[in-house]
């Protein structure tokens, strides 16, 4: 019988499949830090290299300038990520710390410090104020606002929101122990396991009164999937061979047919939920006189 080829830059192979194992909707997910943000950190090493050759105390200026931009874009990094995680949900509360605002203002200290110590209190205040702005237009600013609470009752939705964040959590974790057992044919079952999780976590965000229905599946079962992944993992590097692959694979697949019928039946409920509430607004537009077609 004919073999699949599969290497690790093949379809369901092993790079495509790190590469969505970080994704917790199961859908491949280009990371949100970019060049830009990386290239943050390159800039404190220009300013040591400029200080180095200065007076001690343009060194010290420099070493605090540098320090002081390394913090300011490692907040730029977690606040760039915050802020995809904030995107990426209809129900996301904003972030607690402002990091991006923040890194605006580190950044403009540091380039302040740095211009004083090269061209006095006029450059400090001009390359400050200067790379304040700059980094805020590059990179924007926090979410300021919590979104989604408005149109269901905040209980519901925060009820949501942490049911959602732990089953990603899950996920996550099982796709990372998926991804250290190393075989492609279990990632990309992983892979449509996660898309199938996803469609639920999108139902339930859309309408957090699923969240009853659905918890046990987003809660118990995948806490107990993720357990089982781990010890799949575990097994799998020391037995390749053995009997826990298509073990566990079935495992996969039973569980997302199960998740799968689980959305499906929530989706029939909103819809049936929808059609009550049309046949009732027709009902009372016919008492008030208007004629429908």
């Amino acid at each position: 019988m004919a073999k699949r080829f599969g290497g690790q830059f093949s379809p369901g192979g092993a790079g495509q499949a790190s590469a969505a194992a970080g994704a917790p909707r199961g859908r491949l997910q280009r990371s949100p830090v970019g060049a830009r943000v990386n290239l943050l950190f390159f800039w404190p090493v220009l300013l040591l290299a400029k200080g180095y050759f200065g007076p001690p105390a343009q060194f010290f200026g420099m070493l605090v300038a540098a320090l002081l931009l390394v913090l300011a874009a490692w907040l730029t990094r977690e606040g760039v990520r915050a802020h995809a995680a904030y995107e990426a949900r209809k129900l996301a509360r904003r972030p607690a710390i402002p990091r991006k605002i923040f890194a605006s203002v580190l950044t403009g200290l540091a380039l302040g410090l740095a211009g004083y110590f090269a061209f006095g209190a006029m450059g400090a205040a001009l390359s400050g104020g200067l790379g304040a702005v700059l980094h805020s237009l590059s990179f924007g600013l926090d979410p300021l606002r919590s979104k989604g609470f408005d149109e269901v009752g905040a209980f519901q939705a925060q009820r949501a929101e942490h049911a959602v964040a732990e089953a990603e959590a899950y996920l996550s974790q099982m796709a990372q122990a998926v991804q250290r057992a190393g075989d492609p044919q279990v990632m990309a079952q992983m892979r449509s396991f996660q898309a199938v999780v996803g469609q639920m976590l999108q139902t339930v965000q859309d309408d957090p009164r699923d969240l009853s229905a659905a918890r046990k599946y987003l809660g118990v079962y995948l806490m107990g999937a993720r357990d089982a992944a781990q010890k799949f993992a575990d097994l799998h590097q020391r037995h390749a061979d053995g009997p826990a692959k298509p073990d566990f694979m079935q495992l996969l697949s039973d569980l997302e047919a199960g998740f799968d019928a689980k959305t499906q039946k929530l989706l029939l409920a909103d819809h049936a939920d929808l059609t009550v509430e049309i046949e009732v607004l027709r009902a009372r537009l016919q008492r008030e006189g208007v004629r429908l077609e």
